[in-house]
């Protein structure tokens, strides 16, 4: 990828939308030979020849699931680490199973390296050309690096992730319902052990990595 920002919704529609030659064809394009890919359900690891469980693993997800809606709804790009994160919504079919479908949401995580990487410092190669040397034009030559996904790993929230075993939403109903009665037991904690907040303001002071008996003792 030249520019992963803008080419990486299109990536992600090869790998889940299309046919099993183009979708190979997109995991050896995009994938490094040692990329690794991290799922709830599955990993492979990263060493040499690990793209080729990438591909097992997308050409099982499309057998199950012929068709697969999907939509991007947002991407973030740390440049620095070459991070991206995608935010997808999908609705996961098992052709197999009448009337199952699994609407999840999740984020993608996918480490990049680039080809050729940045020198330690910045370098500029420039050659004077003799038919301008009259009018001393510099020509600079520069390659336009390329970028590939050294690891995947999907990240589901604990409700989303029941969805795929929850008929009709039932499990995620019932997590949902415990994480209210979690909050409840925040709320209650935090309104009978207010004197651990008290001293924590008044004695140690936030953060402090001093502890209560070296605050008592001054």
């Amino acid at each position: 990828m030249e520019n992963p920002v803008s080419e990486i919704p299109r990536v992600i529609r090869l790998l889940t939308q299309s046919t099993p030659a183009t979708q190979r064809a997109t995991v050896e394009k995009y994938f490094t030979p040692s990329a690794s890919f991290t799922h709830p359900f599955c990993r492979t690891g990263s060493f040499e020849g690990s793209r080729w469980l990438i591909w097992c693993i997308y050409r099982w997800y499309k057998i199950m699931s012929p068709r697969i809606d999907l939509e991007i709804e947002g991407t973030a790009y740390d440049e620095k680490n070459l991070i991206l994160y995608v935010n997808i919504h999908q609705i996961f079919r098992i052709w197999i199973v009448p009337f199952y479908k699994a609407p999840v949401s999740l984020v993608t995580v996918l480490k990049l390296v680039r080809y050729p990487p940045l020198p330690p410092q910045p370098s500029y190669s420039a050659s004077i050309n003799p038919n301008d040397s009259q009018n001393g034009s510099l020509a600079t030559s520069s390659k336009t690096p390329l970028f590939f996904i050294q690891s995947q790993n999907d990240l589901y929230q604990v409700n989303e992730f029941f969805k795929f075993f929850s008929a009709f939403g039932v499990l995620s109903g019932f997590l949902l319902l415990w994480q209210f009665v979690a909050t409840a037991f925040c709320v209650l904690g935090a309104g009978l052990l207010w004197p651990v907040s008290w001293v924590e303001q008044n004695v140690i002071g936030g953060n402090s990595q001093k502890s209560i008996g070296e605050a008592a003792r001054g």
